[in-house]
C-alpha cells in the first residue's frame, strides 16, 4: 500500500502519457457499463447519485470514466423521460501514494467542460478523493448506487504469504510472476491471496451500495483455468529476462530478483464466479473476456525491425509506467539502470510479439446488489 502506484507527473515515463492500454479496456468495457447504468434507472429513481472509481490513478482516464458514466446516466433518465439526476456524488479512490494532484489540478477543466456541455443549471457535481485501500470499507453503508473499477483488481493487497522478499525460502527462484516453472505451491499461495482480496472487495461494497446498485468491474484475467497461460504471465517472464540479464552483469543483485514476487493475479473466470457466489450479495449480470493488444492496439507492421522496434518501446514504456515505483523499491535501481533494463525489456518485448502476437485477457463483469 505504501510503494504501489503509477508513475507520476506529465512527464516521459508518467502514467498519464503511457496509459493507452488501460483506455482500450475502459473502452471495450463501455458497452456494458451503459447497459448497468440503463438496467440500473429503469427499476430506481435516483434523485443523489453515489458513484466511486476505485482504482482511479492518474492522468486523462481518470475523469473520461467520470464523465462517460454521467453521460450515460443523462441520456438514460432523457430515454425513460424522466428529468436529469439533481446531483453527482463522486468518489475518486487510489492507493495514498497516488498522483491525486494531478486529477484534481483537471478538475477546473472539467467543471468548465460540464458546465458549457451540460448548460449553468448542471452544478451539482461534487467530486471528492477518497484514499485507502478497496480491500476494506471505504464509504458509508448505502450510500453508493453505482461503482466502477478498471485494470485495477488484478493488484493484490500484498505479496502471497510465503512469497515476501523476507521470507527464509525462495520459493520462486529467477521469477517475477507465476511461470512455467513455478512450484504449485506459488500457484497455490497466488490463488488463496487473490480468494481472500478479491472476498473482501465484494464484502465491502456490499454494505456500501444501495439494494439494486450496481457494479462494472474489469481486470486482467485468463481465458484458461491454467495460470501459466502465456496470455496470463508473459509480460512478467520477460520482464524478468530483461532483469537477470543485469544481474548477470552485476548491475542487479541476483539475490533481489529471487526474493521478489509481483502482488498481482490474472484469474480465471471460474475464479471469479466462485469469489462472488460464495459471498453471495451479488448477482452476475454480465462476465465477458476480450482480448487487448499489448501496445494498445496502435497499427504498426510488427515484422519491420522499425515496427518491431516501436511496439517493444511502446510496451516498456506501459509497463515500466506501472511497476517501476515497486522495482524502485525493491531493487534499489538508479536512474540509468532503470532506464537500461527498460530498453532490453522492449528490445525483449518486440522479438517475442513479432514471433506470437501475445494478447492480454481483459474480464469485464457487470454486478447487481441483490438486497
Amino acid at each position: 500500500m505504501q510503494v504501489l502506484h503509477m508513475n507520476k507527473g506529465n512527464g516521459d515515463t508518467s502514467y498519464a502519457k503511457n496509459s493507452t492500454v488501460q483506455s482500450k479496456i475502459i473502452s471495450v468495457g463501455k458497452p456494458i457499463m451503459k447497459e448497468a447504468v440503463l438496467e440500473m434507472l429503469c427499476n430506481n429513481v435516483i434523485e443523489s447519485m453515489g458513484i466511486a472509481d476505485l482504482g482511479c490513478s492518474s492522468g486523462p482516464n481518470s475523469l473520461s470514466v467520470i464523465s462517460e458514466i454521467m453521460d450515460t446516466v443523462e441520456a438514460a433518465n432523457r430515454l425513460l423521460g424522466r428529468r436529469s439526476v439533481s446531483e453527482f456524488r463522486v468518489f475518486l479512490n487510489d492507493l495514498y501514494s497516488n498522483d491525486f494532484n494531478n486529477i484534481f489540478m483537471s478538475l477546473p477543466a472539467f467543471y468548465d467542460r460540464l458546465k458549457e456541455e451540460k448548460g449553468l443549471e448542471f452544478e451539482s457535481c461534487f467530486i471528492l478523493g477518497a484514499p485507502g485501500s478497496f480491500y476494506g470499507r471505504l464509504f458509508p453503508s448505502n450510500s453508493l448506487h453505482f461503482v466502477h473499477s478498471s485494470s485495477s483488481l488484478h493488484w493484490l493487497s500484498q505479496v502471497p504469504a510465503g512469497l515476501e522478499s523476507n521470507a527464509l525460502k525462495r520459493l520462486n527462484k529467477g521469477k517475477l510472476y507465476i511461470s512455467k516453472s513455478s512450484p504449485q505451491s506459488v500457484v497455490d499461495a497466488y490463488l488463496l491471496q487473490f480468494r481472500n482480496d478479491f472476498s473482501l472487495f465484494i464484502k465491502s461494497r456490499s454494505r456500501e451500495l444501495v439494494a439494486g446498485g450496481r457494479m462494472v468491474l474489469s481486470l486482467m484475467g485468463r481465458s484458461s483455468t491454467d495460470p501459466t497461460t502465456e496470455n496470463s504471465c508473459y509480460q512478467w517472464e520477460l520482464l524478468a529476462q530483461a532483469i537477470t540479464s543485469l544481474a548477470r552483469e552485476g548491475r542487479i543483485e541476483e539475490e533481489k530478483l529471487d526474493s521478489f514476487n509481483a502482488p498481482y493475479y490474472a484469474p480465471c473466470t471460474e475464479e471469479i464466479k466462485d469469489e462472488i457466489q460464495k459471498e453471495g450479495s451479488f448477482t452476475i449480470d454480465r462476465l465477458e473476456a476480450f482480448e487487448i493488444d499489448w501496445d494498445g492496439g496502435a497499427v504498426t507492421d510488427i515484422h519491420t525491425p522499425h515496427g518491431k522496434l516501436s511496439v517493444g518501446r511502446r510496451v516498456a514504456k506501459a509497463i515500466r509506467a506501472v511497476v517501476e515505483s515497486m522495482l524502485e523499491s525493491h531493487f534499489g535501481i538508479e536512474p540509468d539502470v532503470m532506464d537500461d533494463l527498460f530498453i532490453r525489456y522492449g528490445d525483449i518485448v518486440g522479438t517475442h510479439l513479432s514471433k506470437s502476437r501475445t494478447k492480454y485477457i481483459n474480464l469485464v463483469m457487470a454486478l447487481t446488489k441483490k438486497w
